[in-house]
């Protein structure tokens, strides 16, 4: 196993202060390989860990594609730069489309206490030269969000991305936000400013960087490759004509608003915000890996099959205390599935059921309701033909 650990582009915050950059380029093991682990943290120049409730990570994100030789590196002003004719996308075998959740890897507060894992002999696999088109090199992308939340008027509203705090009537490209919008990713964009309580003095601004450490295997025939589906509970998705279903227009939304269940008058029912999404997986296989993605508030999603068994489930941990990684009323960890090898699998065409659920006992803007997998189309096969490295270290 390799590992090696990387530092994103610095990034400058002050109190209140949003960055939402997109890094291309970006440093990653090279080579046709394996992919087996993906963990990140925000440090300051020291190296120190940075706890969410100085600075939130919203998200970071990591996707990958593939670039014309000799073009030159984007700006760093958004993905819309992969549209160009030098830039190619190479997306997950998700359902969404477009711009939408395309990437490799990607979670929010939660990271330092999330298990990314792939267990063996399974791996994402990525640098595969006779998939690389005839003129074009594969690259990295890397989206970091995070918002500083020193001195702030309220943490919670800014964090989940409130318009009113924000005071932004319209999104990074100057188009004018729906009036129903409260809060969400498009009043929380690179450079706008969360409100400060009055009378703070202005901390410092300081630098900052993404940590990221990344395991792999070089790639051999004995690693089985699996594929990412990212399922979004907001999708809103329509069949095309004379289709069965597996061909559909998707349209993932990413975010949504959990409304106060004393305002909807629900508290009856426990003061629970439960929303669900019918989806239809177009190619099946064994699920090796599962995990849920939410924000504050959140209480656990599940991703259900056919006759409502349990795919995953994935649970949220609160943390407790001010230590990076144990921030209390933060996300600091999403729990993971690892089911046995071919005891849950997917049919080709299933019909699957994500619900996410989320505490409504106050309201919350811009919350999340994603889903990650890892499928296997094939079952590792016994193998009399073993490299004598491998058999030594099985000893």
């Amino acid at each position: 196993m390799k590992s090696a650990v990387f530092l994103s582009p610095k990034f400058v915050l002050g109190p209140g202060s949003v960055v939402d950059k997109y890094y291309y380029n970006i440093d990653f093991p090279r080579g046709h390989i394996a992919l087996k682990s993906f963990n990140a943290e925000v440090v300051d120049e020291a190296g120190n860990s940075v706890p969410l409730h100085e600075t939130y990570l919203h998200h970071w994100i990591f996707a990958r594609y593939y670039k014309r030789r000799g073009a030159t590196n984007p700006d760093h002003n958004g993905p819309r730069e992969l549209e160009k004719s030098d830039y190619i996308l190479v997306r997950n075998s998700g359902i969404c489309q477009k711009n939408s959740l395309g990437q490799y890897y990607g979670l929010g507060s939660e990271t330092r206490g999330t298990a990314t894992f792939v267990p063996d002999p399974y791996g994402i696999e990525v640098g595969n030269p006779a998939e690389i088109p005839a003129g074009y090199e594969e690259g990295w992308l890397l989206n970091v969000h995070a918002i500083d939340t020193r001195g702030v008027e309220d943490k919670l509203g800014c964090t989940e991305c409130r318009c009113d705090l924000y005071n932004v009537t319209k999104d990074q490209y100057d188009r004018p936000l729906r009036p129903d919008y409260k809060g969400g990713l498009y009043c929380c964009y690179d450079y706008t400013q969360c409100r400060l309580r009055e009378g703070f003095e202005s901390a410092e601004r300081r630098g900052l960087y993404l940590r990221y450490t990344v395991k792999w295997l070089d790639w051999d025939e004995f690693i089985v490759p699996v594929k990412i589906y990212i399922f979004d509970v907001t999708d809103t998705w329509k069949r095309l004509e004379n289709s069965t279903g597996q061909n559909a227009e998707h349209e993932c939304h990413v975010e949504y608003e959990v409304e106060s269940c004393r305002a909807s008058g629900m508290a009856n029912n426990g003061c629970t915000d439960t929303k669900r999404v019918s989806l239809i997986m177009p190619t099946g296989g064994s699920v090796i890996y599962g995990v849920a993605h939410q924000h504050s508030g959140g209480t656990g999603s599940t991703l259900y099959g056919e006759g409502g068994r349990v795919i995953c489930s994935s649970i949220p941990t609160y943390g407790e205390g001010k230590e990076a990684g144990n921030e209390a009323g933060y996300i600091v960890g999403m729990s993971s599935c690892y089911p046995r090898p071919g005891s849950v699998k997917i049919n080709d065409g299933e019909t699957l059921i994500l619900e996410s659920n989320y505490s409504s006992t106050q309201r919350h803007t811009g919350v999340m309701g994603l889903f990650y997998i890892l499928v296997a189309d094939e079952l590792p096969k016994p193998s009399i033909h073993i490299p004598l490295s491998k058999s030594v270290n099985q000893v």
